[in-house]
């Protein structure tokens, strides 16, 4: 039985539904080569600042013992959007994988976004945006995403200059009243047709039983997790913008992916697409061809021929 499982975003077509997390194997150039190079359906730049940040120092990131996770505090290592403006210049469109590019912008300020996505649109590349609102590891820079009337006050600017479809990164909700709350300022603006969740699960804290000791250097060893452990968050996120956003608008899933079964979860709860960050920093660019292999076996022993079927159809008790 043939298994489908391409899928469009923002008007755009995928191959296959996966692809990395934003920050994970994308800051650079020759980083980007090798997920057009794997079996990802698309890719997606580190997010980008108006200049290029170093981030914080290392140690950064940590795997976490018995493989539940991650934790970060990378601190926005990038090289700057001109960089990725560049890239995405000189992405080829047309490559035989069928592979569209999507760009990641997260302005420290409104003004760096706004110089941003009027240098895309300018630009008028055939690259998707989304827009990082949920950057929780930048010491002293609040997430805007967990600022209702800052987030709303963002879109009213960005969404005119962008002016065709695009996304938003979104950190992870806690609360049913702020699911109500961001679903509706995003039902307000029609360029706004899809929304990442989650980004990591901010402030977390990982200590060394042996050494007593932090895992990462940065704000004192506070940082975000990510990988197996914030799966369940992940998949809340995932379902409650799936249920409050306008037809049309879709959700694109990350957190907690080790294998297709994760995957498969994420589209039940609602994804269109999901992402793979914490399992591809550990395991290279070779997860998507393992995770797609499993997923296709899943869906054949349960008797789906695409994601179309499933997608969004959780049962409740």
């Amino acid at each position: 039985m043939a298994v489908d499982l391409s899928t469009t975003i923002a008007g755009v077509k995928l191959p296959n539904l996966l692809l990395n997390a934003s920050g994970v194997n994308c800051r650079f150039e020759n980083e980007l080569q090798q997920l057009v190079e794997s079996k990802s359906g698309s890719l997606i730049t580190k997010s980008a600042t108006l200049n290029s940040r170093e981030g914080n120092p290392e140690p950064r990131y940590a795997p976490l013992a018995g493989s539940i996770g991650s934790i970060n505090s990378m601190g926005l290592p990038n090289q700057g959007y001109e960089y990725y403006l560049n890239y995405a210049k000189n992405f080829d469109y047309n490559n035989t994988a069928g592979k569209p590019l999507f760009i990641s912008l997260a302005g420290l300020s409104l003004a760096e976004n706004k110089t941003m996505c009027e240098a895309f649109r300018d630009a008028n590349l055939p690259c998707v945006l989304e827009v990082n609102f949920s950057c929780p590891n930048v010491p002293g820079k609040p997430q805007v995403g967990y600022d209702m009337e800052a987030m709303e006050q963002a879109l009213q600017v960005l969404d005119p200059i962008i002016g065709r479809p695009f996304g938003i990164k979104l950190p992870p909700y806690f609360d049913i009243a702020h699911f109500d709350q961001a679903a509706a300022i995003f039902n307000k603006f029609d360029n706004v047709v899809f929304v990442t969740c989650i980004n990591s699960v901010g402030n977390g804290l990982a200590i060394d039983l042996d050494s007593e000791t932090a895992l990462i250097k940065p704000k004192d060893g506070f940082g975000g997790l990510g990988g197996l452990l914030v799966l369940p968050t992940a998949l809340a996120n995932v379902n409650a913008f799936y249920r409050r956003l306008k037809p049309g608008k879709q959700v694109i899933g990350c957190g907690g992916v080790t294998s297709g079964k994760e995957v498969f979860l994420h589209i039940l709860a609602g994804a269109s697409a999901v992402e793979i960050g914490t399992q591809l920093m550990e395991e290279g660019t070779g997860v998507f061809e393992r995770v797609q292999k499993e997923l296709v076996e899943l869906m054949t022993a349960k008797g789906y021929k695409s994601v179309e079927e499933f997608r969004g159809k959780v049962k409740t008790l």
